[in-house]
């Protein structure tokens, strides 16, 4: 029998464009991407990237403080706030003009800015490694980094870029506002970047310089919205060993036993394919009948149906 579900959809870059024009013709076919599932019925919380976007503002609040010395700098989590409401303005904007396309009326979608606690210990803040921003020449990168303070390291020969940690997610802080908002039958925008890294000192939450991988704070979502269904929408329609290789091996199905054994041997490549791997794995996991898939994203409605994707379960 056909089940309509609750599923957590995680958007990859592709989905948004690299700049603003690029985004409103993206957000198009993201939006009909997207009613697709919500037209048969099912449940949808979105989760997207945020990586262009949020280097993007990111050097233009820099290049603000060296036009004005009285305006000082713009702390990354505030970035990453700046580019959750835009990207959800354009986004959930897509989405109500196409379900009205397709005769919905009634087209309650929302975006949550939503911030996202990690650890103030937690390893990754001892080795910042996720590269933000533009490439800066020798001179600009020493510049940063004693104006800013900003850890700078060159990138494999293309210059300087600014790194900062990507801590793991440990708790969604307005997730009973969403969990409410998903309960009365509203489409919610969450999560957006990863979330908001934020830390509690006391009962203040301090923005951290850090980016949160986006596929790990879905993971989170999906398990505490009690969903049935992850998808992490990527540029491959499924996942793939021995890549680009002679023997290389598309997989239609993974059980999670199976998907440690190839993380274990180092199947996925870091910062790519291994986190939406690993966050399929921890989602498929952490209850019975839960499942997560990785695909296309003009694929999503045949990945549900079955008929592609790479499916990920107990």
């Amino acid at each position: 029998m056909y089940k309509r579900k609750r599923i957590v959809v995680a958007l990859g870059g592709n989905a948004l464009g690299n700049t603003l024009p690029e985004q409103m013709i993206a957000v198009k076919s993201t939006a009909k991407a997207l009613c697709d599932l919500i037209e048969e019925g099912h449940q949808v919380v979105v989760v997207h990237g945020n990586g262009p976007q949020v280097g993007m503002i990111n050097n233009a609040m820099t290049a603000l403080t060296h036009e004005d010395e009285t305006q000082p700098n713009t702390p990354l989590s505030v970035c990453v706030a700046m580019s959750q409401a835009y990207i959800g303005y354009d986004l959930q904007n897509a989405l109500r003009e196409e379900l009205r396309k397709r005769g919905f009326m009634r087209t309650p979608v929302v975006t949550v800015v939503t911030q996202v606690r990690v650890d103030p210990d937690d390893p990754a803040f001892e080795n910042p490694s996720k590269p933000i921003g533009k490439f800066l020449t020798k001179e600009e990168a020493e510049y940063q980094a004693k104006a800013y303070g900003h850890v700078m390291k060159e990138d494999a020969g293309r210059g300087y870029r600014r790194v900062v940690a990507s801590p793991k997610p440990v708790e969604i802080v307005e997730q009973d506002a969403i969990n409410s908002l998903v309960d009365a039958n509203k489409i919610v925008i969450c999560c957006g970047g990863g979330g908001i890294p934020v830390t509690l000192e006391g009962h203040h939450l301090k923005g951290a310089s850090a980016v949160i991988d986006k596929d790990f704070a879905s993971c989170l979502l999906a398990k505490q919205l009690d969903a049935d269904m992850l998808i992490i929408l990527t540029a491959v329609e499924k996942v793939a060993v021995n890549f680009g290789k002679e023997n290389e091996k598309w997989l239609d199905d993974l059980t999670v036993s199976q998907a440690k054994k190839y993380i274990k041997e180092g199947q996925f490549a870091a910062g790519s394919m291994l986190p939406k791997v690993q966050a399929c794995v921890d989602f498929a996991s952490s209850g019975a009948g839960r499942t997560a898939m990785i695909t296309l994203l003009e694929k999503a409605k045949d990945g549900i149906m079955g008929k592609t994707g790479t499916q990920i379960h107990l």
